[in-house]
């Protein structure tokens, strides 16, 4: 029965643990002092060695050699590789992870081992385990018998309650590096006599991630698939991802805005069966590569490519400009991480070429063309429905009637506007205080930033703003006129807020003052009420 090539080379010695040097010198000094510990935590990414690993260990704790152990050879180390030696426990806690298994293991750990110095139980996926069978294997992990050892492994750490990391030596395995991995799949390669390229395995490196198992398995489908030599079009096919080309061609046209063509080339290179999420993986990289030549002088240390597309890669980089590259990262990251749950990823595929074609300028003010004219039709009817300082009033006289003496006698135009008269705001608010109030402060604009951030904290702050103003600022005070005492009553009670507000965008504490109808408490008659009301009705309207 043939075997995957993860599992057919799994390493018998820990001479053959690819990238965790770290580890197995600290285990291999361990197991020749005899001063290993009750309990290991091995933690880190899937496909890094850690099951392996605790093999490798479970057979050093059990190895009959006299030099160094494990030897892989003796009847021992056998039996713990094929899965018969009765005193190495393997449980997955993925479907073993109830409070009645951890009961089970409790007792079997009161039973010496049967036939090796150590009983090592290796717990896989640790973290799945529930809150109770952690509680309850909690002191058999903290106390176990002197010869029981036990050896956990999980790919999420965090999810692992702080009172079983306290009781493990934790040990973190490391993702292996691209050039290892090379190294070792082409040893693997070696053994079995095919022939693989060196850009072949140096795109199964980058695709695996760090991961031997991943790497592996990449490896064995395109081994399947040909005779006796594999190319690096054989690994792209396989993993429907493009080559360099295809990514200094779209991006070529990108950067020429030519949005239809580009969207048409990613046709081309779908059709052909390429994944979309893969290639949006390698379309990140590319611009990573291209950021790269910006700024080394030998990107040949960071970028696992040849000679050849490295110069490809310069010439591209050389008219593009650093912006550019920036955007792409961005856009292409963002797109990538909703693809991830997206059922539709060509799509934020295509809005990307799209937004990186025109840029995020274009795009916004194409987006707000179709809004920009009914907001300025809108804007002069909410002013002349709000209350509004005097020197508004002047301009906004003439935009509605346009009298050619308004704008040549201006001071009757004052005089004959609704809005209230300055004789009538003196008393209240003196002309120091005014002079004071237009010098250095833009009362208009402070007031509609103060509403900007007020409106955000409480919804009754827009009918203060839209029934008062704010019509002085001095050094102690400011002051704010409102059209009737109900809105008086509403800036009242949020007095606090306004004064923290305004403090906020003067620079200053103030105390605010309250005025009603710009400073004039004089009520209309009820008379000239009624007749109001009688015209606006088209009712006779009675006092009684």
């Amino acid at each position: 029965m043939y075997k995957a090539l993860y599992r057919q080379y799994r390493p018998e010695v820990f001479d053959e643990v690819l990238g965790q040097d770290h580890i197995v010198r600290i285990l291999k000094n361990q197991i020749a002092t005899s001063g290993t510990s009750h309990a290991y935590l091995f933690c880190g990414t899937r496909g890094t060695g850690k099951t392996t690993t605790a093999r490798l260990l479970a057979k050093g704790l059990n190895c009959l050699s006299d030099g160094e152990r494990p030897c892989g050879v003796c009847d021992n180390c056998r039996a713990i590789k094929e899965g018969s030696f009765i005193d190495v426990i393997e449980i997955d806690a993925a479907s073993n992870n109830g409070i009645d298994n951890i009961r089970e293991l409790r007792e079997s750990v009161k039973y010496p081992p049967a036939k090796g110095r150590m009983k090592v139980y290796i717990i896989d996926e640790v973290h799945m385990l529930s809150t109770d069978a952690f509680n309850a294997l909690l002191k058999t992990l903290e106390e176990p018998p002197e010869y029981v050892t036990f050896i956990l492994a999980t790919t999420e750490v965090h999810k692992l309650p702080a009172t079983v990391l306290s009781r493990c030596m934790r040990l973190d395995f490391r993702r292996i590096p691209e050039a290892v991995l090379m190294q070792g799949m082409a040893d693997i390669c070696a053994k079995i006599g095919i022939d693989v390229s060196e850009d072949a395995l140096r795109i199964i490196a980058a695709n695996a991630d760090g991961s031997v198992r991943d790497g592996l398995s990449i490896l064995d489908q395109c081994i399947s698939g040909r005779d006796s030599q594999v190319s690096a079009d054989d690994v792209l096919e396989f993993l429907g991802a493009s080559g360099y080309e295809d990514f200094i061609t779209i991006t070529d046209l990108v950067r020429r805005k030519k949005t239809e063509e580009a969207i048409v080339f990613l046709d081309g290179i779908l059709s052909d069966g390429k994944d979309v999420r893969q290639f949006m993986r390698d379309w990140i990289n590319h611009y990573r590569n291209l950021l790269m030549v910006r700024f080394m002088r030998n990107p040949e240390t960071v970028i696992n490519m040849s000679a050849e597309n490295i110069g490809r890669i310069k010439r591209q980089a050389a008219v593009l400009e650093l912006e550019d590259i920036n955007r792409g990262i961005m856009e292409l990251s963002s797109k990538a991480d909703e693809a991830r749950w997206s059922t539709q990823p060509r799509i934020l595929l295509e809005l990307a070429i799209v937004r990186l074609c025109m840029g995020a300028g274009q795009i916004r003010e194409l987006s707000e063309v179709e809004f920009e004219k009914p907001a300025e039709q809108a804007a002069p009817v909410q002013m002349e429905n709000r209350p509004r300082p005097r020197t508004v009033k002047k301009e906004a006289a003439p935009k509605a009637e346009a009298p050619t003496p308004v704008a040549e006698e201006p001071t009757p135009a004052v005089e004959a506007a609704p809005a209230p008269a300055p004789e009538a705001a003196e008393p209240v608010i003196p002309a120091e205080s005014q002079a004071k109030a237009t010098e250095g402060f833009d009362c208009e604009d402070i007031w509609n930033r103060v509403f900007e951030d007020g409106e955000g904290e409480k919804s009754s702050f827009y009918m203060i703003r839209n029934s008062g103003r704010l019509t002085a600022i001095d050094d102690e005070s400011f002051t704010v006129t409102v059209n009737n005492e109900f809105n008086r009553s509403l800036a009242e009670k949020e007095r606090s807020l306004i004064e923290h507000l305004v403090e906020k965008h003067t620079g200053g504490r103030r105390t605010m003052k309250l005025m009603v109808g710009g400073g004039s408490r004089q009520e209309k008659p009820a008379e000239a009420i009624a007749a109001e009301a009688s015209d606006i009705l088209g009712i006779q309207v009675e006092l009684k």
